[in-house]
């Protein structure tokens, strides 16, 4: 079955696209393993125009709705592959071929991790990297939140809501956060301790994490007993099923757009957190702002190529340094 487009990934930045694809009556096909992205995950959102709060899940399901409501066809599988044909890309999945004039990729990224030996031992079973997620489960108990941008900031407000302690562990020699969640965890007191200028160093445990040790003392020890560790020092986007078509990357590994959202190859869009587009300012309005970009300039290419997309296909662009 052929497609006028094929997004790739069901985040913010995915049905950002979506939408608006949808609304230009396009054929249109969301691929996507996992609902909602990041935004699904991110707990009570304040920020997001025209809503006072709302959580990040309810908000993807919204848009959801509203992607469904516009005949935009969704699967729940992941694209496995991508290969381009002309103007033509085939997109598989473990089940199907697809067909396609264009593709959006909106991958998003993939949280990092400290890179530490344990790390992936223990991973569910005491070391986390979704409060929203996991939270809940260390009710009454206590965890250290690994980071000391906003989203760790956040992510400790979010878990003091459940555990009776949060530490903060924090490398650099202050919190870089968003002045209100300053405030808001400063509200909380000593239920969240900041230790700054330290690192994770060691994750000890065998069936289930039992402390961390910890790069200078604490409190006389170097060793910190905690029942949970979460880790919220950014992400790494996922362009991997893009490198099979020749789609550039920047000097960071993210994928290379115009402001128009354009890559290098014709027929080929990004949006969301795979895209450096705005730097480390990475928001769902951002996002889904991406999507409804990338979505309008497949519409205007479509119209370009016509029916027939070997034919008329322009060369390969070569985007500025």
């Amino acid at each position: 079955m052929q497609y006028d487009l094929i997004i790739i990934g069901s985040g913010a930045a995915g049905l950002g696209a979506a939408i608006y694809s949808g609304r230009y009556r396009m054929k249109v096909l969301v691929a996507s393993k996992e609902f909602g992205g990041e935004t699904a995950k991110a707990g009570v959102i304040e920020n997001y125009p025209g809503i006072k709060a709302i959580d990040g899940y309810e908000l993807m399901g919204a848009m959801w709705e509203q992607t469904k409501s516009l005949a935009v066809e969704i699967i729940d599988e992941e694209v496995k592959d991508v290969k381009r044909q002309g103007h033509c890309f085939e997109v598989s999945t473990k089940n199907a071929t697809y067909q396609t004039h264009a593709i959006i990729f909106a991958l998003g990224a993939e949280r990092r991790r400290l890179g530490l030996p344990n790390e992936k031992e223990l991973t569910g079973k005491g070391v986390h990297y979704c409060v929203t997620c996991d939270g809940p489960v260390y009710g009454g108990k206590t965890i250290a939140m690994a980071g000391g941008g906003d989203a760790s900031v956040k992510g400790a407000i979010l878990a003091a809501e459940y555990v009776n302690k949060v530490f903060l562990i924090v490398r650099g020699k202050e919190v870089q956060a968003e002045p209100v969640n300053l405030e808001r965890m400063k509200k909380l007191g000593d239920k969240i301790e900041l230790l700054l200028d330290t690192e994770v160093k060691e994750i000890a445990g065998e069936k289930k994490l039992e402390k961390l040790i910890l790069s200078r003392e604490f409190k006389g020890s170097s060793e910190l007993v905690v029942d949970g560790l979460f880790v919220e020092i950014g992400a790494v986007p996922n362009v991997e099923l893009t490198k099979s078509i020749g789609v550039e990357l920047d000097e960071r590994g993210y994928i290379k757009t115009d402001a128009m959202m354009q890559t290098n190859i014709d027929g080929v869009f990004a949006a969301g957190d795979a895209v450096n587009h705005f730097g480390s300012f990475k928001q769902c309005i951002t996002s889904a702002a991406m999507g409804a970009v990338a979505a309008t300039s497949a519409y205007n290419d479509r119209k370009i190529h016509g029916e027939i997309c070997p034919i008329h296909a322009k060369p390969q662009l070569t985007l500025k340094k």
